[in-house]
């Protein structure tokens, strides 16, 4: 088959493309025909720096985690998919799982689930490791109706699909975004923009809370941001983040009795420990988005699979809007 791979990381990991067994099927997993996967900032980030990760493959790499496409064959002890189901997943690229960019891959079938009826292959692709991240983060943050939720960076992968998911749940959604594209995709998918280059944290929580803070605050920014989502939070609230790497002062957190919530959605996958949740929540994501409660936003621009980093270099632009997704 044809893949996509990289002989190094670093600035000379350039993309190469390579004729290369079919990989076989295994029990419990399912061959399946990709037709489109999406780029992410682990993607990326596994390119650049490679064995600085613990989470890196080892070389020469097929990188790439989300997909959608076909089933071919099923193996032994697979009894919930058949060939020509449809499905989407996040199934390879770290560690000793082979990548998406490629035509075919062996998927653990804990790891997929059928697509969405109304979702094209290429929305679906752009939806799993994004979505995965958001539900549960929500789900731990325990959301419901009548609270009031704030979505630190609401136009990119995990952001916009967490806004979607809170408003499904009955909350009221805040989401902040730093220019007019970004805000206009945040109001479109039913959530109030907020312009954090012009709105400090104490002007929109006063604004939207009468200062007492936001119920539940999702971080898909992380960093240094965590301490803006510890300042916009309520007492007692719930802070949930995807990107946890740094030395933070936790005081405000800690007079304040938040709830901090780290979400690291690659867990299942590296160790081998709760598949199972990760294809009950793509269930439920196909569920939601039939309900017409979801859409992933995918990004204008096509990609081929010889363009593969083409789309990196896009995702690492900064320009995009929702998700970069590759044609295979």
């Amino acid at each position: 088959m044809k893949a996509m791979i990289i002989q190094q990381f670093g600035d000379e990991g350039v993309f190469e493309l390579a004729e290369v067994s079919k990989p076989k099927l295994q029990e419990g997993h399912v061959l399946v025909n990709i037709a489109a996967t999406s780029v992410n900032t682990v993607d990326t980030m596994i390119r650049a720096m490679g064995a600085e990760l613990p989470i890196a493959p080892p070389l020469p790499a097929i990188l790439g985690m989300d997909f959608a496409g076909t089933v071919e064959a099923v193996g032994e002890g697979v009894d919930e998919f058949s060939p020509g189901d449809e499905v989407y997943g996040c199934a390879g690229g770290l560690a000793d799982l082979p990548g998406t960019l490629a035509e075919y891959i062996v998927a653990d079938a804990r790891l997929i689930a059928r697509k969405a009826k109304n979702l094209s292959m290429r929305e679906a692709a752009a939806l799993p490791l994004v979505g995965i991240t958001a539900y549960e983060g929500l789900q731990r943050a325990g959301v419901t109706s009548q609270q009031k939720v704030l979505v630190h960076g609401g136009s990119g992968g995990v952001g916009h699909v967490a806004l979607q998911l809170a408003k499904h749940m009955g909350a009221e959604v805040f989401s902040t975004g730093g220019g007019a594209p970004q805000l206009a995709l945040i109001e479109k998918l039913g959530a109030i923009g907020i312009n954090y280059k012009t709105d400090s944290v104490e002007d929109y929580v006063t604004k939207h809370t009468s200062g007492d803070g936001f119920d539940v605050v999702f971080d898909s920014v992380g960093g240094l941001n965590m301490l803006n989502s510890f300042s916009a939070a309520a007492l007692n609230a719930q802070v949930v983040t995807t990107v946890a790497m740094a030395e933070l002062d936790l005081g405000e957190a800690h007079f304040k009795g938040l709830s901090l919530h780290v979400v690291f959605m690659l867990i299942p996958m590296l160790h081998n420990k709760y598949r199972e949740q990760h294809s009950h929540i793509l269930r439920e994501l196909s569920n939601i988005a039939e309900a017409g409660a979801l859409r992933p936003i995918v990004d204008e621009q096509h990609f081929s699979l010889t363009e593969a980093g083409q789309a990196h270099a896009r995702l690492a632009s900064g320009a995009t809007m929702g998700k970069v997704v590759i044609d295979i």
